[in-house]
């Protein structure tokens, strides 16, 4: 079984955004600001956000990467 996709909820979609593309994801869907989708940089799995004012955003996500030490300085390097 291949995981395809994941769906998670936000209320400012247009935020959101920009983390992710900031973490290295494609943006493949852009219907802002009701929805966005996502290829992930390693594999073919898709990452998808609509927007939900009555769901917090409270999801946990967790991405796997080869080296951490070198990913959380590109991150901190970009500011996250």
């Amino acid at each position: 079984m291949n995981l395809n996709q994941i769906t998670v909820h936000s209320a400012n979609v247009n935020r959101a955004v920009e983390f992710y593309l900031n973490l290295g994801l494609k943006l493949i869907v852009d219907s802002r600001p009701r929805y966005v989708r996502f290829l992930c940089s390693q594999g073919d799995s898709t990452f998808s956000i609509s927007h939900d004012d009555a769901t917090p955003d409270t999801t946990t996500i967790y991405f796997e990467v080869d080296n951490v030490d070198k990913t959380y300085q590109e991150l901190k390097d970009k500011g996250i």
